[in-house]
Order: structure tokens, then sequence, then C-alpha cells
């Protein structure tokens, strides 16, 4: 029989990463570069960006990219968790511009129409229903407003989060077994789905894929650490210079998608690219 999945609660107790104020700032400086460009305000100030947009962050935890996101000028800010701990930690430090919420994601606290901009980094796997939760980040989307999508893919070899190959490709049973095996859960909660299973999950939405964009060039996106050291010079080279149907025949197997999704039609705002944002087919 397989096993119920449960909320995880708590999670920031449970990974020490959601508490390393460094990575997640960073995290954060990705995805507002991301937004920057598809809104068209690569040019703005730091603290413009997001100016005038009410943004909210599914997902957020000890509340580090909130606080960015806040820093970045959208003028209220909102951060929705399950993760209490998280949140007391969040409210204690950035509670006086942010607003945290103890909230399930299949059933956030706003009206709607009411949020610009949602950011919904790396969660997906972490929750029960993915799809409820996406049903209702469009329920609370304004009719313009921009969805952020950091999505794990279940065909990436290594797993994020026990470091373990193949982990995700299992069945659940056998990935249980796999991370007791080698001392790191007691089980293991996450559901990643594939390139496909993605495109599904955000049917109705039109969605832009800035993956390639951002490995061709970091610099563009805040993400400079992703290529260091003369290996990943080399590698950032060859994506410059890999013709594209090539680089899209091996999207299917890339560990993580950056997607920037829409309730109506819109297109990327920000100047060109080597590698440019293309949309992803939704059935």
């Amino acid at each position: 029989m397989s096993r119920k999945r449960t909320a995880q609660l708590a999670y920031s107790e449970l990974q020490a990463a959601m508490l390393d104020e460094d990575k997640r700032r960073r995290k954060a400086a990705k995805i507002i570069a991301v937004l920057a460009h598809f809104l068209g305000r690569e040019k703005a100030d730091r603290g413009e960006i997001l100016a005038g947009l009410t943004v909210g962050d599914i997902g957020c935890s000890a509340g580090f990219i909130a606080d960015e996101l806040a820093a970045a000028g959208a003028s209220r800010t909102f951060g929705a968790d399950i993760d209490v701990p998280g949140l007391k930690k969040a409210a204690g430090r950035f509670g006086h511009r942010v607003g945290f919420v103890c909230a399930d994601g299949a059933a956030l606290p706003f009206p709607d129409g009411s949020i610009d901009v949602l950011v919904f980094n790396h969660i997906y796997e972490h929750v029960v229903d993915p799809d409820a939760v996406v049903r209702e980040m469009r329920r609370v989307l304004a009719d313009d407003g921009v969805l952020y999508l950091g999505l794990g893919n279940r065909l990436g070899i290594m797993e994020p989060h026990y470091r373990l190959p193949f982990l995700s490709y299992l069945p659940a049973a056998a990935a249980d077994r796999y991370v007791r095996a080698f001392g790191r859960a007691d089980h293991y909660h996450e559901r990643f789905r594939t390139r496909w299973g993605l495109r599904r999950m955000l049917a109705g939405f039109h969605v832009w894929d800035y993956t390639l964009p951002v490995l061709a060039t970091p610099e563009r996106f805040a993400g400079e650490e992703l290529f260091t050291g003369p290996v990943g010079r080399a590698a950032k080279a060859t994506l410059e210079r890999t013709p594209r149907p090539v680089l899209r025949a091996l999207l299917p197997l890339v560990p993580t998608y950056l997607w920037v999704a829409t309730k109506t039609p819109r297109r990327p705002l920000g100047s060109p690219l080597p590698q440019p944002p293309e949309p992803v087919p939704t059935p």
C-alpha cells in the first residue's frame, strides 16, 4: 500500500538550507532579475524594480526572499507558509515591511485578482496537492499579473534535497528505502514531476521559459555562482555557442526550470539576449 502524503510542517527545522541567509538572498536576486527582464524594468534602480506592485511569496519560510522582494520596491509584500517556526523568525526580523500569514497554499487569504506578482520557488514538490495550489495562485493573481516559478525536474539526475542520484526517479516505497539506507531521512516526502507534468500543472497559464537565458547569461540574472572556475567557464562558453535546437532537445533533463507565467498573453519586455526566453506550450 502507498503511504498517504501529509503536509510538511516546520520545514525550516527539517532543512537547514531554509535558514542559509546568504543562499536565500542570492536566490532572491536571481528571481528579481528574471522579473525585471520580463517586466522591462532592467534599468530601474534596485529599489524600484517592483515599484507599485503587490507581491506575494508562497512558501516563504523564514522570509529572506520576501524581504528582498520588499527591498525591490514592492508597494505591499506578503509571505505565506505553514512553516510556523520559520514564520516566527520571519515576522521577528522582517515584519515591519512584510505581512506574514500562516496559510496553506491551496487556501490563500487574499481576494481574487489582488496580487500583481507571485513567487513560487521550489515549493511544488513539497505540497500535498500542487495542482490545487496552482489553481489558488491563479485565483489571487491579477489579470495582468506575473507568476515566477522555480521548478525542480523529476528527471534531474541528482536529487537536490538529499543529494542522492536518481532518487526522484523511484516510486515512493523504493525512494523511502533509499533515503533510509543512506541515513538521510525516515522517508522521502518530495514528489517531482517531469517537464510534461509541469506543463500540465500550468495548464491555463501562458508560460515563458527563462531556464536557458539564465544559464547562458548568468551575469544578467545574478547567477554568477552557476559557472565558477575553468570548468564552469568552459560550460558557459559551450552553452553560448550551442544551437538552440540542441539545447531545446536537452531541456527534458535539465534539473531546474525557471518559468514566468501569466493569466493573459504577455511577452517579455527586456532587452535581447543571446539565448532568449521562449514560450512553453501548455495543454
